[in-house]
Protein backbone atom coordinates (compact mmCIF):
# COMPACT_ATOMS: atom_id res chain seq x y z
CA UNK A 1 0.00 0.00 0.00
CA UNK A 2 1.03 3.63 -0.46
CA UNK A 3 2.28 5.80 2.24
CA UNK A 4 -0.16 8.71 2.60
CA UNK A 5 1.19 10.54 5.00
CA UNK A 6 3.28 12.70 2.69
CA UNK A 7 1.78 13.92 -1.10
CA UNK A 8 2.79 11.55 -4.01
CA UNK A 9 5.13 14.35 -5.26
CA UNK A 10 6.96 14.85 -2.05
CA UNK A 11 7.42 11.02 -1.49
CA UNK A 12 8.57 10.49 -4.86
CA UNK A 13 11.30 13.82 -4.30
CA UNK A 14 12.43 12.23 -1.15
CA UNK A 15 13.36 8.59 -3.72
CA UNK A 16 14.51 11.05 -6.26
CA UNK A 17 16.66 13.10 -3.88
CA UNK A 18 18.31 9.96 -2.16
CA UNK A 19 19.06 8.61 -5.35
CA UNK A 20 21.00 11.80 -7.22
CA UNK A 21 22.73 12.18 -4.12
CA UNK A 22 26.25 10.67 -5.03
CA UNK A 23 28.42 8.81 -2.05
CA UNK A 24 30.86 11.50 -2.53
CA UNK A 25 28.60 14.18 -0.93
CA UNK A 26 31.21 16.38 1.65
CA UNK A 27 29.23 17.55 5.09
CA UNK A 28 29.41 20.88 5.60
CA UNK A 29 28.05 22.37 9.24
CA UNK A 30 25.19 24.38 9.84
CA UNK A 31 27.03 26.28 12.06
CA UNK A 32 30.17 27.79 13.25
CA UNK A 33 30.11 26.46 16.80
CA UNK A 34 30.38 29.13 19.67
CA UNK A 35 31.15 29.25 22.73
CA UNK A 36 27.35 28.96 24.46
CA UNK A 37 25.76 27.15 21.32
CA UNK A 38 24.00 24.04 21.87
CA UNK A 39 23.40 21.05 19.05
CA UNK A 40 20.42 20.90 18.20
CA UNK A 41 19.09 17.43 17.18
CA UNK A 42 15.98 15.61 16.10
CA UNK A 43 14.30 12.55 17.83
CA UNK A 44 13.23 10.04 15.53
CA UNK A 45 11.21 7.87 17.85
CA UNK A 46 10.14 9.22 21.46
CA UNK A 47 8.64 6.39 23.36
CA UNK A 48 10.44 3.13 24.91
CA UNK A 49 14.11 3.22 24.01
CA UNK A 50 13.59 6.32 22.15
CA UNK A 51 12.84 8.31 25.30
CA UNK A 52 16.69 7.06 26.60
CA UNK A 53 18.17 8.38 23.76
CA UNK A 54 16.59 11.94 24.07
CA UNK A 55 17.68 12.23 27.66
CA UNK A 56 21.05 10.54 26.77
CA UNK A 57 21.72 13.20 24.25
CA UNK A 58 20.27 16.05 26.18
CA UNK A 59 22.13 15.56 29.43
CA UNK A 60 25.29 15.10 26.98
CA UNK A 61 24.85 18.92 26.34
CA UNK A 62 22.41 18.73 22.96
CA UNK A 63 19.22 20.25 22.43
CA UNK A 64 16.17 18.57 21.14
CA UNK A 65 14.25 20.92 18.52
CA UNK A 66 12.05 18.02 17.14
CA UNK A 67 9.98 15.28 17.82
CA UNK A 68 9.21 12.20 15.76
CA UNK A 69 6.69 9.47 16.58
CA UNK A 70 4.13 7.64 15.04
CA UNK A 71 1.84 7.91 17.53
CA UNK A 72 0.39 11.27 18.36
CA UNK A 73 -0.65 10.95 22.04
CA UNK A 74 -3.00 13.90 21.66
CA UNK A 75 -5.48 12.33 19.65
CA UNK A 76 -5.17 8.31 21.10
CA UNK A 77 -7.32 6.53 22.82
CA UNK A 78 -5.60 5.53 25.56
CA UNK A 79 -8.20 3.98 27.64
CA UNK A 80 -8.39 0.77 25.22
CA UNK A 81 -4.38 0.84 25.65
CA UNK A 82 -2.32 -2.45 27.31
CA UNK A 83 0.12 -2.42 29.93
CA UNK A 84 2.95 -2.26 27.74
CA UNK A 85 1.14 0.14 24.89
CA UNK A 86 0.36 2.38 28.12
CA UNK A 87 4.63 2.50 29.16
CA UNK A 88 5.14 3.86 25.69
CA UNK A 89 1.94 5.84 25.96
CA UNK A 90 3.29 7.38 28.79
CA UNK A 91 7.10 7.86 27.61
CA UNK A 92 6.09 9.66 24.56
CA UNK A 93 3.74 11.98 26.42
CA UNK A 94 7.04 12.81 28.84
CA UNK A 95 8.52 14.03 25.36
CA UNK A 96 6.36 15.86 24.10
CA UNK A 97 5.88 17.70 27.43
CA UNK A 98 9.53 18.32 28.56
CA UNK A 99 10.28 20.14 25.21
CA UNK A 100 6.84 21.90 23.83
CA UNK A 101 8.69 23.92 21.52
CA UNK A 102 10.05 21.38 19.74
CA UNK A 103 8.17 20.58 16.41
CA UNK A 104 6.50 17.36 16.23
CA UNK A 105 6.24 14.80 13.08
CA UNK A 106 4.84 11.34 12.47
CA UNK A 107 7.15 11.24 9.34
CA UNK A 108 10.97 11.83 10.06
CA UNK A 109 11.48 12.31 6.16
CA UNK A 110 9.00 15.35 6.38
CA UNK A 111 11.45 16.47 9.51
CA UNK A 112 14.36 16.11 8.66
CA UNK A 113 12.90 17.88 4.88
CA UNK A 114 11.19 20.77 6.82
CA UNK A 115 13.68 21.43 9.71
CA UNK A 116 16.81 21.77 6.96
CA UNK A 117 19.29 23.84 9.06
CA UNK A 118 17.24 23.85 12.21
CA UNK A 119 19.10 20.66 13.53
CA UNK A 120 22.42 19.36 13.40
CA UNK A 121 21.69 15.96 14.41
CA UNK A 122 19.41 12.85 14.47
CA UNK A 123 18.79 10.19 17.15
CA UNK A 124 17.03 7.06 15.05
CA UNK A 125 15.42 4.67 18.11
CA UNK A 126 12.39 3.02 15.68
CA UNK A 127 11.96 -0.33 15.30
CA UNK A 128 14.68 -2.42 13.17
CA UNK A 129 13.25 -1.72 9.71
CA UNK A 130 13.43 2.18 9.77
CA UNK A 131 16.85 2.24 10.97
CA UNK A 132 18.38 2.24 7.29
CA UNK A 133 16.22 4.85 5.40
CA UNK A 134 15.80 7.45 8.68
CA UNK A 135 19.74 7.04 8.75
CA UNK A 136 20.39 7.39 5.02
CA UNK A 137 18.43 10.58 4.69
CA UNK A 138 19.70 11.58 7.35
CA UNK A 139 23.51 11.59 6.67
CA UNK A 140 22.85 13.09 3.57
CA UNK A 141 21.10 15.95 4.91
CA UNK A 142 24.45 16.78 6.31
CA UNK A 143 23.42 15.57 9.45
CA UNK A 144 25.29 13.54 12.57
CA UNK A 145 23.50 10.24 13.27
CA UNK A 146 23.06 8.28 16.84
CA UNK A 147 21.44 4.99 15.45
CA UNK A 148 20.11 2.13 17.84
CA UNK A 149 21.19 -1.50 17.43
CA UNK A 150 21.47 -3.19 15.14
CA UNK A 151 22.52 -0.67 12.67
CA UNK A 152 20.63 -1.70 10.14
CA UNK A 153 17.60 -4.68 9.12
CA UNK A 154 19.55 -6.11 6.68
CA UNK A 155 23.56 -6.94 5.59
CA UNK A 156 22.72 -4.67 1.98
CA UNK A 157 21.81 -1.58 4.18
CA UNK A 158 24.75 -2.22 6.66
CA UNK A 159 27.13 -1.73 3.75
CA UNK A 160 25.75 0.91 2.63
CA UNK A 161 25.34 3.43 5.69
CA UNK A 162 29.09 2.18 6.14
CA UNK A 163 30.10 3.93 2.38
CA UNK A 164 27.79 6.76 3.13
CA UNK A 165 29.24 7.78 6.75
CA UNK A 166 32.44 7.60 5.03
CA UNK A 167 31.37 9.71 1.81
CA UNK A 168 29.40 12.18 3.81
CA UNK A 169 31.77 13.03 6.93
CA UNK A 170 29.02 13.13 9.49
CA UNK A 171 29.82 11.95 12.90
CA UNK A 172 27.72 8.57 13.76
CA UNK A 173 27.53 6.71 16.47
CA UNK A 174 25.49 2.87 17.19
CA UNK A 175 23.54 2.72 20.52
CA UNK A 176 25.46 0.08 22.18
CA UNK A 177 25.95 1.71 25.24
CA UNK A 178 28.41 -0.47 26.78
CA UNK A 179 30.81 0.12 24.19
CA UNK A 180 31.91 3.23 26.14
CA UNK A 181 32.78 1.53 29.27
CA UNK A 182 36.15 1.75 30.24
CA UNK A 183 36.26 -1.57 31.90
CA UNK A 184 35.41 -3.13 28.38
CA UNK A 185 37.98 -0.69 26.36
CA UNK A 186 40.95 -2.31 29.23
CA UNK A 187 39.89 -5.61 28.56
CA UNK A 188 40.39 -5.33 25.07
CA UNK A 189 43.99 -4.06 25.86
CA UNK A 190 44.95 -7.06 27.72
CA UNK A 191 43.69 -9.57 25.62
CA UNK A 192 45.40 -7.60 22.88
CA UNK A 193 48.79 -7.69 24.94
CA UNK A 194 48.26 -11.69 25.20
CA UNK A 195 47.03 -12.06 28.29
CA UNK A 196 45.25 -15.32 27.30
CA UNK A 197 47.75 -16.17 24.73
CA UNK A 198 46.08 -16.90 21.48
CA UNK A 199 42.21 -17.09 20.93
CA UNK A 200 40.88 -20.32 19.79
CA UNK A 201 36.92 -19.81 20.80
CA UNK A 202 34.69 -17.38 21.84
CA UNK A 203 31.32 -18.10 23.48
CA UNK A 204 28.48 -15.61 24.04
CA UNK A 205 24.66 -16.00 25.30
CA UNK A 206 21.69 -14.66 25.97
CA UNK A 207 18.28 -15.60 27.47
CA UNK A 208 16.32 -13.36 24.99
CA UNK A 209 13.89 -13.66 23.54
CA UNK A 210 11.85 -12.38 26.49
CA UNK A 211 8.89 -11.38 23.76
CA UNK A 212 6.52 -13.41 21.49
CA UNK A 213 8.43 -15.37 19.71
CA UNK A 214 8.12 -19.04 17.53
CA UNK A 215 4.82 -18.15 15.45
CA UNK A 216 3.83 -19.04 12.16
CA UNK A 217 0.92 -17.21 11.53
CA UNK A 218 -0.18 -13.53 10.89
CA UNK A 219 -2.51 -12.91 13.70
CA UNK A 220 -5.98 -11.18 13.39
CA UNK A 221 -6.31 -7.60 11.87
CA UNK A 222 -7.27 -4.96 14.49
CA UNK A 223 -8.75 -1.73 14.38
CA UNK A 224 -5.54 0.52 14.12
CA UNK A 225 -5.92 2.86 17.01
CA UNK A 226 -6.82 7.04 16.54
CA UNK A 227 -3.59 8.49 16.71
CA UNK A 228 -1.30 6.16 15.27
CA UNK A 229 -0.15 6.12 11.98
CA UNK A 230 -0.01 2.62 10.69
CA UNK A 231 1.36 3.39 7.12
CA UNK A 232 4.04 5.25 8.66
CA UNK A 233 4.93 2.62 11.02
CA UNK A 234 5.22 -0.12 7.94
CA UNK A 235 6.84 1.93 6.37
CA UNK A 236 9.46 0.22 3.91
CA UNK A 237 8.35 -3.11 4.84
CA UNK A 238 5.84 -5.56 3.45
CA UNK A 239 2.78 -4.64 4.22
CA UNK A 240 0.70 -6.42 6.77
CA UNK A 241 -2.40 -5.33 8.61
CA UNK A 242 -2.57 -3.65 12.32
CA UNK A 243 -2.75 -5.77 15.52
CA UNK A 244 -1.00 -4.93 18.82
CA UNK A 245 0.80 -8.69 18.59
CA UNK A 246 3.16 -6.85 16.62
CA UNK A 247 2.92 -3.62 17.69
CA UNK A 248 4.30 -0.96 19.73
CA UNK A 249 6.03 -4.23 21.92
CA UNK A 250 6.43 -7.35 19.84
CA UNK A 251 7.56 -6.58 16.52
CA UNK A 252 11.19 -8.04 17.47
CA UNK A 253 10.43 -12.01 17.07
CA UNK A 254 8.80 -10.70 13.62
CA UNK A 255 11.17 -11.23 10.48
CA UNK A 256 9.11 -7.91 8.63
CA UNK A 257 10.02 -5.44 10.94
CA UNK A 258 12.99 -7.18 13.59
CA UNK A 259 15.80 -9.55 13.76
CA UNK A 260 15.03 -11.93 16.99
CA UNK A 261 16.98 -12.00 20.00
CA UNK A 262 20.36 -12.23 17.71
CA UNK A 263 19.86 -8.67 16.03
CA UNK A 264 18.83 -7.26 19.85
CA UNK A 265 21.56 -8.72 22.06
CA UNK A 266 24.72 -9.86 19.70
CA UNK A 267 25.09 -5.61 19.00
CA UNK A 268 26.01 -5.38 22.96
CA UNK A 269 27.02 -9.08 24.36
CA UNK A 270 29.41 -9.94 21.16
CA UNK A 271 30.41 -6.32 20.62
CA UNK A 272 33.90 -6.90 23.48
CA UNK A 273 35.42 -10.03 21.34
CA UNK A 274 34.46 -8.69 18.05
CA UNK A 275 36.11 -5.59 18.82
CA UNK A 276 39.05 -7.19 20.72
CA UNK A 277 39.82 -9.77 17.99
CA UNK A 278 39.06 -7.51 15.12
CA UNK A 279 36.84 -10.55 13.65
CA UNK A 280 35.85 -8.81 10.38
CA UNK A 281 33.41 -11.44 8.75
CA UNK A 282 33.03 -14.80 8.97
CA UNK A 283 33.74 -16.79 6.40
CA UNK A 284 31.38 -19.52 6.94
CA UNK A 285 28.45 -19.89 9.72
CA UNK A 286 25.99 -22.48 10.61
CA UNK A 287 22.82 -23.08 13.07
CA UNK A 288 20.45 -24.77 15.15
CA UNK A 289 17.02 -23.94 16.52
CA UNK A 290 13.84 -24.69 17.76
CA UNK A 291 10.60 -22.60 16.76
CA UNK A 292 11.87 -20.44 13.95
CA UNK A 293 9.51 -19.60 10.90
CA UNK A 294 8.94 -17.65 7.60
CA UNK A 295 7.29 -15.22 9.63
CA UNK A 296 9.14 -15.35 13.18
CA UNK A 297 12.70 -15.79 14.46
CA UNK A 298 13.20 -18.79 16.30
CA UNK A 299 12.72 -19.32 20.01
CA UNK A 300 16.10 -20.34 20.54
CA UNK A 301 18.87 -21.07 18.23
CA UNK A 302 22.93 -21.91 18.35
CA UNK A 303 25.16 -20.22 15.56
CA UNK A 304 28.71 -21.27 15.04
CA UNK A 305 30.37 -18.55 13.35
CA UNK A 306 34.11 -19.56 11.75
CA UNK A 307 36.61 -16.65 10.94
CA UNK A 308 38.81 -19.08 9.57
CA UNK A 309 41.46 -16.56 8.67
CA UNK A 310 41.81 -15.60 12.34
CA UNK A 311 41.53 -19.31 12.98
CA UNK A 312 38.91 -18.65 15.57
CA UNK A 313 35.71 -19.79 15.85
CA UNK A 314 32.48 -18.16 17.55
CA UNK A 315 29.28 -19.49 19.06
CA UNK A 316 26.54 -17.57 19.67
CA UNK A 317 23.59 -18.76 22.39
CA UNK A 318 20.10 -17.24 22.53
CA UNK A 319 16.83 -18.51 24.11
CA UNK A 320 15.41 -21.21 26.28
CA UNK A 321 15.67 -24.90 25.46
CA UNK A 322 12.91 -26.40 25.43
CA UNK A 323 10.18 -23.60 25.49
CA UNK A 324 7.17 -22.89 23.71
CA UNK A 325 5.20 -20.38 22.01
CA UNK A 326 1.44 -19.85 23.21
CA UNK A 327 -0.51 -19.24 20.44
CA UNK A 328 -3.36 -18.73 22.38
CA UNK A 329 -1.87 -15.99 24.91
CA UNK A 330 0.46 -14.91 22.38
CA UNK A 331 3.65 -15.70 24.75
CA UNK A 332 6.92 -17.48 25.16
CA UNK A 333 6.36 -20.49 27.87
CA UNK A 334 9.61 -20.16 28.99
CA UNK A 335 12.15 -23.15 29.33
CA UNK A 336 16.11 -23.64 30.51
CA UNK A 337 18.55 -20.95 29.26
CA UNK A 338 20.21 -22.01 26.54
CA UNK A 339 24.42 -21.48 27.40
CA UNK A 340 27.21 -23.10 26.73
CA UNK A 341 28.46 -26.71 28.39
CA UNK A 342 29.83 -27.01 31.44
CA UNK A 343 33.07 -27.79 30.18
CA UNK A 344 33.43 -24.36 28.94
CA UNK A 345 31.76 -22.76 31.94
CA UNK A 346 33.78 -24.64 34.65
CA UNK A 347 31.49 -23.60 37.34
CA UNK A 348 31.15 -19.76 36.12
CA UNK A 349 27.71 -18.51 36.69
CA UNK A 350 26.41 -18.02 33.13
CA UNK A 351 23.63 -15.34 34.75
CA UNK A 352 26.71 -13.17 35.67
CA UNK A 353 28.83 -13.25 32.50
CA UNK A 354 27.86 -13.13 28.77
CA UNK A 355 30.57 -14.58 27.04
CA UNK A 356 34.11 -15.80 27.25
CA UNK A 357 37.22 -15.94 25.32
CA UNK A 358 38.73 -19.10 25.10
CA UNK A 359 42.71 -18.35 24.86
CA UNK A 360 45.45 -21.43 24.62
CA UNK A 361 46.50 -20.29 28.37
CA UNK A 362 42.86 -19.81 29.65
CA UNK A 363 39.77 -18.17 30.14
CA UNK A 364 38.24 -14.66 30.32
CA UNK A 365 34.81 -14.48 31.35
CA UNK A 366 33.25 -11.10 30.79
CA UNK A 367 29.67 -9.38 30.82
CA UNK A 368 29.53 -5.80 29.52
CA UNK A 369 27.27 -4.35 32.68
CA UNK A 370 29.75 -4.93 35.36
CA UNK A 371 33.53 -4.83 35.36
CA UNK A 372 33.86 -8.23 37.86
CA UNK A 373 35.45 -9.53 34.71
CA UNK A 374 37.67 -12.67 35.61
CA UNK A 375 40.59 -14.90 34.23
CA UNK A 376 40.70 -18.60 34.99
CA UNK A 377 43.70 -19.51 36.09
CA UNK A 378 43.87 -16.28 37.96
CA UNK A 379 47.95 -16.70 38.09
CA UNK A 380 47.64 -15.69 34.45
CA UNK A 381 48.23 -12.27 35.55
CA UNK A 382 51.40 -13.41 37.81
CA UNK A 383 53.54 -11.47 36.82
CA UNK A 384 51.90 -10.11 33.31
CA UNK A 385 52.89 -6.75 32.03
CA UNK A 386 50.16 -4.89 31.76
CA UNK A 387 50.29 -2.57 28.60
CA UNK A 388 49.45 1.02 28.82
CA UNK A 389 46.22 2.32 27.46
CA UNK A 390 45.82 2.77 23.86
CA UNK A 391 41.93 3.01 23.10
CA UNK A 392 40.65 6.13 24.16
CA UNK A 393 38.51 6.46 26.53
CA UNK A 394 34.86 7.96 26.39
CA UNK A 395 33.89 10.61 28.33
CA UNK A 396 32.05 9.57 31.86
CA UNK A 397 32.06 6.02 30.17
CA UNK A 398 28.83 7.49 27.79
CA UNK A 399 28.79 7.17 24.18
CA UNK A 400 26.38 9.99 24.02
CA UNK A 401 28.55 11.77 25.35
CA UNK A 402 31.26 10.76 22.70
CA UNK A 403 29.50 11.32 19.98
CA UNK A 404 28.74 14.85 20.81
CA UNK A 405 32.69 15.04 21.64
CA UNK A 406 33.14 13.50 18.12
CA UNK A 407 30.51 16.39 16.36
CA UNK A 408 32.39 19.32 18.38
CA UNK A 409 35.87 17.98 17.42
CA UNK A 410 37.21 16.76 20.86
CA UNK A 411 37.75 13.45 19.69
CA UNK A 412 38.70 11.99 16.19
CA UNK A 413 35.31 9.47 16.03
CA UNK A 414 33.17 7.62 18.44
CA UNK A 415 34.41 4.13 18.76
CA UNK A 416 31.05 2.54 18.03
CA UNK A 417 30.72 5.15 14.83
CA UNK A 418 29.89 3.46 11.49
CA UNK A 419 32.76 2.74 10.37
CA UNK A 420 32.88 -0.35 12.90
CA UNK A 421 28.79 -0.88 13.87
CA UNK A 422 28.55 -1.52 10.02
CA UNK A 423 30.63 -4.31 9.69
CA UNK A 424 30.12 -5.63 13.00
CA UNK A 425 26.31 -5.30 12.03
CA UNK A 426 26.82 -7.37 9.15
CA UNK A 427 28.46 -9.83 11.11
CA UNK A 428 25.67 -10.39 13.82
CA UNK A 429 22.63 -9.85 10.88
CA UNK A 430 24.74 -12.99 9.06
CA UNK A 431 23.66 -15.33 11.78
CA UNK A 432 19.94 -14.38 11.27
CA UNK A 433 20.89 -16.07 7.17
CA UNK A 434 21.71 -18.92 9.53
CA UNK A 435 18.62 -18.32 11.80
CA UNK A 436 16.99 -18.93 8.49
CA UNK A 437 18.46 -21.77 6.60
CA UNK A 438 18.54 -24.25 10.08
CA UNK A 439 21.23 -26.84 9.66
CA UNK A 440 22.98 -25.97 6.49
CA UNK A 441 26.79 -24.70 6.95
CA UNK A 442 26.58 -21.24 4.71
CA UNK A 443 29.70 -20.06 2.90
CA UNK A 444 29.69 -16.02 2.99
CA UNK A 445 30.80 -14.16 -0.01
CA UNK A 446 31.58 -11.04 1.75
CA UNK A 447 33.18 -9.18 -1.50
CA UNK A 448 29.93 -9.54 -3.19
CA UNK A 449 27.95 -9.82 -0.32
CA UNK A 450 26.56 -13.80 -1.58
CA UNK A 451 26.14 -16.65 0.53
CA UNK A 452 27.59 -19.16 -2.08
CA UNK A 453 24.96 -22.03 -3.42
CA UNK A 454 21.64 -19.86 -1.63
CA UNK A 455 20.60 -17.79 -4.22
CA UNK A 456 17.52 -17.27 -2.56
CA UNK A 457 18.66 -15.63 0.69
CA UNK A 458 19.80 -12.57 -1.72
CA UNK A 459 16.13 -11.25 -0.79
CA UNK A 460 17.04 -11.27 2.79
CA UNK A 461 20.57 -9.64 2.54
CA UNK A 462 18.57 -6.92 0.04
CA UNK A 463 15.24 -6.56 0.58
CA UNK A 464 12.70 -4.95 -1.85
CA UNK A 465 11.14 -2.04 -0.19
CA UNK A 466 7.64 -1.09 -0.40
CA UNK A 467 6.13 1.61 -3.31
CA UNK A 468 7.39 5.09 -1.94
CA UNK A 469 10.29 4.25 -0.14
CA UNK A 470 12.13 2.61 -3.16
CA UNK A 471 15.98 4.17 -2.28
CA UNK A 472 18.50 3.40 -5.08
CA UNK A 473 22.65 3.55 -4.35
Amino acid sequence: MEDKTLPAATRRNFVKTAAASAFGFQFVPSHVWGANERLNFGAIGSGGKGQADINGSVNAGMQCAALVDIVDVEKYSQSEADGSTKSRLKSITEAREKFPDAKFYTDYREMIADMGDKIDAVTISTPDHHHFHASLQAMRAGKHVYCQKPLTHSIWEARVLTEVARETGVKTQMGNQAHANSHMRRVIELVRAGALGEIKEVHAWTNRPIWPQGFSKLPEKAEVPLGLDWEQWVGPAEWVDFSPRIAPFAWRGWWNFGTGALGDMACHIMDMPYWALELGSPTSLQATEEGGSDLSAPINSTIEYDFADKGIKMHWYDGQIGASFDEENWRLIPGEFNRPSEEILEGANYKVYGSVLVGEHGKLFFDRKNDNWMLKPSRLLDGFEFPEPSIPRATGDNNYNEWLDAIEGRVERGESDFDYAGPFSETVLLGCLAQRTPGEKLEWDSENMKVKGHPELDKVIRRDYREGWEVEV
